[in-house]
């Protein structure tokens, strides 16, 4: 395992342990790391679950094995921008709104 800290992006997935396969597997921002290897090859960590835009959904608690602790890309530039303001450009909720189609109810 590289060294990890708190504050690493990792993923957590099938390497870890069986129990995140496919979809169940997990972006986590650690908070911390159990300092005590109760089974050789396998560490505690603490962190948050982050969902596609980067934002902690819940804080999680896992037992996995060390060597499938994958290191994980930061959130894209794009979602890093969420909430900056650029003179002369639309915002994300106002080009939804423009392209939202029209529904007319007839009685």
């Amino acid at each position: 395992m590289t060294a990890f800290e708190a504050g690493d992006l990792v993923l957590i997935g099938p390497e870890c342990s069986v129990q995140f396969s496919g979809d169940r597997a997990l972006r986590v921002r650690l908070v911390s790391i159990g300092a005590a290897d109760p089974y050789h090859g396998w560490v505690w960590l603490t962190g948050y679950v982050l969902d596609a835009k980067g934002m902690a959904t819940d804080k999680r608690e896992v037992y996995v094995r060390s060597a499938g602790i994958r290191a994980c890309s930061p959130a894209s530039p794009r979602m890093r921008r969420v909430g900056r303001k650029v003179p002369g450009h639309a915002s994300q909720a106002q080009r939804n709104e423009e392209d939202r189609p029209t529904t007319v109810l007839s009685q």
